[in-house]
């Protein structure tokens, strides 16, 4: 019997690789040079695609390949796929969540330690002898019994929530819902920001959340404030981030996702009180040795019965 044929757009590691080309015909859509060309060849041999949260599967992809059954997205993300074009063919999609949580919270915390404590000023005043030449750095802040403010209190932002217990804060969340957590919860955004030291955003990506920490919010946190982005840059209005951090109506971000990836606009790096990371919240060996391995399981599982492990809400009723 053949295999189903299985579309990689994006990476893989070879522990991955070899996985998927044990149960599948693989086809690497960065090897191919005529996609019309092998469309008409292989795409209706295509029954399964993993991908990733930056590539998605693109419309003219999913377009090509009629048999598709099974997309497998490596990350939680997963807002450049086309959902509701999914549902509407029958097609399950499923993610990688859980396994990042953890790493993810980390990086929101370590972004706003390094924002408190002056972490890139003071490591540069050690490293350049400035230390030596103008003697010590200026103070900095404690991130101590500060009110934290969370956008979006999915998986990760109950996890974000737990681990910045050591540091003794007030918790605030932002959802559309109220949740039975020990969060006080706010309905309103803005107000949230106007009471918050630190907003974190750890919302989806997609329509519903793009530009939703706009001007108004940013002012809102206030010239004191801290903005900290480790979910999508299309949630951050980055034009109004730049104006309001430029003005001194916000007083610094630690940024680790943007609107035009991988592209950071001049303005950002150029500032002093913003931290810059090149979106890494789940980078370390072992979270995303998780990540694959979760999505080959999804692809594995498909094909075993016909079901994924962990299918994105849209699609958890297919």
């Amino acid at each position: 019997m053949s295999k189903p044929g299985l579309l990689l757009i994006g990476g893989a590691t070879d522990v991955m690789l070899a996985r998927m080309e044990a149960e599948f015909t693989l086809h690497k859509l960065a090897e191919i040079a005529d996609f019309e060309a092998w469309a008409s060849e292989h795409g209706a041999s295509i029954e399964a695609v993993a991908t990733n949260g930056h590539d998605g599967v693109p419309a003219h992809v999913m377009g090509a390949c009629p048999n598709l059954k099974v997309a497998s997205a490596y990350g939680v993300g997963y807002d450049a796929i086309d959902t509701s074009a999914c549902v509407a063919r029958g097609i399950k999609v499923s993610h990688t969540p859980n396994v990042l949580n953890a790493e993810v919270a980390n990086t929101a915390i370590l972004l706003m330690l390094a924002g408190f404590r002056n972490f890139m000023a003071d490591e540069h005043h050690a490293r350049s002898g400035n230390w030596e030449k103008e003697s010590n750095a200026p103070l900095s802040r404690s991130p101590d019994d500060r009110v934290i403010g969370i956008l979006g209190m999915g998986r990760i932002g109950q996890e974000i929530a737990e681990r910045m217990q050591v540091f003794n804060p007030s918790v605030l969340y932002h959802t559309r819902s109220k949740k039975d957590l020990p969060y006080e919860y706010c309905g309103d955004l803005i107000a949230m920001a106007e009471r918050a030291d630190v907003l974190i955003c750890i919302t989806p990506g997609g329509p519903a959340t793009e530009k939703l920490v706009n001007k108004q919010v940013l002012e809102a946190l206030g010239p004191e404030g801290m903005l900290i982005n480790v979910s999508r840059g299309s949630v951050v209005d980055e034009a109004a981030l730049i104006e309001t951090l430029q003005s001194g109506k916000l007083g610094s971000a630690g940024l680790d996702v943007f609107e035009k990836e991988p592209h950071i606009p001049d303005a950002l790096k150029s500032m002093e009180n913003v931290i810059l990371l090149p979106h890494v919240g789940s980078a370390t060996h072992e979270t995303r040795a998780a990540m694959g391995k979760l999505t080959v399981d999804n692809l594995l599982q498909w094909k075993t019965d016909g079901t994924v492990l962990t299918p994105v809400p849209e699609c958890a009723h297919l």
